[in-house]
């Protein structure tokens, strides 16, 4: 089991990763450096080795394909996730670390958007997107994250250990984040200044694909993790849809004792019935969800003793 292990995804990151994994050993010289080739065509793997960092293969492609590896295959009491583009500075991997060893944390944030993100990052609608889903996640979750999307976190062992990987690409800096606020786990925020990539490393997220994927998988986990709210938000809309329809129908049924539009009348019915099938199906999904949570803890409890148990080897190996 590692002190510290420096988690670094890698595609086509030749011109940057010696520079990474260089300042990453002198800001944490006690740490492990893991970078996981994603299927580069370039000489990432190559320069990663030679520069002293512990290279292994993610044939998946997608960021959260290796970072599910990433977490499945190493064993750590501190995990330091980081690009390979040289974006994030390594002298603040120092006091994340810190915040998870010493102060029990289970997710430090790296945040750039309280410092030179929107000044450094030339691409303007990233900077909106960081901002949106910023926004909309502290609004549905009622949080105050400060950068939803870095790339640069620490965590700890519990939280990698407890954390179920869906995502496949660049999602999953979102998933992690809703997935730590809805389990009750503690964060911390380190506000970092961030560069942009220097010139001719070419940036592997695509603006408006990923962003929709990013925009999918936000609303997909606020309908998994809060299905009572949400299902109840679907309930209220389609009961504003049936009334804007019936209210016309009744009013001329006052007037005329007829009705005219019988086949408005039979869709508003129907509307009302999927409507109350909404809330219902919100009230049994939140029951599954409640006992997710109850199932999530007592799961906590033995990946806990676990980890108590490799701390213990490693101190008596030490000795």
């Amino acid at each position: 089991m590692d002190k510290i292990a420096v988690l670094i995804p890698c595609y086509n990151e030749a011109q940057t990763i010696e520079k990474v994994v260089t300042d990453m050993k002198k800001a944490l010289p006690e740490a492990v450096i893991y970078v996981y080739d994603n299927n580069s065509m370039d000489d990432t793997a190559k320069i990663a080795e030679e520069c002293g960092a512990v290279v292994r293969k993610e044939y998946m492609q997608g960021k959260g394909n290796v970072i599910r590896r990433m977490f499945r295959e190493i064993d750590a009491m501190c995990y330091i996730m980081t690009d390979g583009d040289d974006t994030y500075p390594a002298e603040y991997a120092k006091d994340m670390a810190d915040f998870v060893l010493n102060k029990k944390v289970d997710m430090v944030i790296g945040d750039r958007l309280s410092s030179t993100y929107f000044t450094e990052n030339k691409r303007l609608f990233h900077n909106f997107g960081n901002t949106l889903v910023r926004k909309t996640i502290n609004f549905l979750f009622h949080t105050g994250i400060k950068d939803v999307m870095t790339g640069y976190r620490a965590f700890s062992y519990q939280f990698v250990k407890t954390f179920p990987v869906l995502s496949k690409g660049f999602e999953i800096e979102t998933e992690m984040t809703i997935h730590c606020v809805e389990r009750n786990m503690l964060t911390e925020n380190v506000v970092i200044q961030y560069r942009d990539r220097p010139e001719g490393s070419e940036s592997k997220l695509n603006t408006y694909g990923d962003g929709l994927k990013v925009i999918k998988t936000m609303f997909k986990m606020f309908k998994n993790y809060r299905p009572f709210t949400f299902f109840s938000f679907v309930a209220i809309v389609l009961l504003c849809l049936a009334a804007i329809f019936f209210v016309p129908v009744l009013f001329r049924f006052f007037e005329t004792g007829l009705v005219n539009n019988m086949p408005t009348l039979i869709v508003c019915g129907f509307v009302t019935i999927a409507a109350i099938q909404s809330l219902f199906s919100g009230m049994i999904l939140s029951t599954i969800a409640e006992k997710s949570r109850i199932d999530y803890e007592t799961n906590l409890h033995l990946i806990d003793m676990e980890y108590k148990k490799l701390v213990k080897s490693v101190e008596l190996e030490e000795e």
